[in-house]
């Protein structure tokens, strides 16, 4: 059974500091919370509620994984690095990450259990590590875990920030300023659980933004996330009244015409989980974003 010991760097609820520690989903930390899996101090806390204090010792004694259920799928899938411990994907838009209810096949994971035989087991089931996710309709670089060591490794440097991801968005709107910061806490919308939003009681979030090019009512952005909160740029984007075109969710009903969400995982930097090596990646936007793009300019 493998153990993650950390210490806990600012108080906070039991299974958020067990997800981030881990990389496995809330939900899932949640079972090994109230299964007496996680101690604090020594002391076992089954209550994901539980407020840690800082410089607290949060020991996770992680269940050993087993056989995922997911089938595997030959779907195609552009590969841009892979070795023992890291892989990094280009997903296209339109794709599903993980497989739920209503999309059981033609996700990435599908794809990825037929390309790949090193999984990571964090989450309870021996599958691809995503660590980062996006959206259906984004499009772009993605990076997963083949073992546990590198899903611990690599979900450190996203909390600690010093994974570096940077998106080029295209939104409704010219910008007035060339360059902007979004410090905006975000939680699930209390009006509709379906989307999130800009909230007091949420979780921190940062968004970094800079103007690459005007456009016809429209601008070019170069986004660079600090966090990775479900739908931070559609979020923070919307809340600057500059909403990503393209969006069905946080967009305006009279904004630019185009055939997708605007939103594409363009760079990604990161430090290899076994020898520490930088790592960078670049994958430039598919046809139809650099088509949309065009008319607009």
């Amino acid at each position: 059974m493998p153990r993650i010991e950390i210490t806990v760097p600012k108080q906070s609820r039991l299974d958020v500091l067990c997800a981030e520690a881990s990389g496995a989903s809330r939900s899932q930390t949640a079972k090994w919370i109230e299964s007496g899996l996680c101690t604090v101090d020594g002391k076992v806390q089954n209550k994901t509620s539980f407020k840690a204090s800082q410089g607290a010792l949060l020991v996770i004694d992680v269940p050993e994984a087993v056989e995922s259920t997911v089938e595997k799928e030959d779907i195609p899938l552009e590969i841009l690095y892979e070795d023992e411990d890291v892989a990094v994907v280009v997903k296209p838009c339109g794709m599903v990450v993980h497989p739920a209810a209503g999309n059981e096949s033609g996700t990435l994971v599908n794809a990825l259990l037929f390309a790949m035989d090193d999984l990571s087991g964090i989450g309870g089931v021996k599958r691809p590590g995503i660590v980062h996710r996006l959206d259906k309709d984004t499009s772009g670089l993605l990076m997963v875990a083949k073992n546990d060591a590198a899903h611990i490794s690599l979900s450190d440097q996203l909390r600690d920030r010093t994974m570096e991801k940077h998106y080029l968005a295209v939104v409704d709107g010219v910008m007035k300023d060339p360059s902007g910061l979004v410090d905006k806490p975000i939680a699930r919308s209390k009006k509709d659980r379906k989307k999130m939003a800009v909230d007091p009681e949420g979780r921190d979030a940062l968004t970094e933004w800079t103007l690459i090019e005007n456009l016809k009512n429209a601008a070019l952005l170069d986004v660079h996330i600090m966090t990775g909160r479900t739908h931070q740029i559609r979020v923070h984007m919307q809340s600057l009244h500059h909403p990503v075109a393209g969006d069905p969710i946080y967009g305006v009903k009279n904004g630019v015409k185009v055939p997708r969400l605007m939103l594409h995982a363009h760079t990604l930097s990161f430090d290899h989980p076994r020898t520490g090596e930088r790592l960078h990646f670049v994958a430039e936007p598919p046809a139809e974003f650099v088509k949309a793009l065009e008319k607009l300019r």
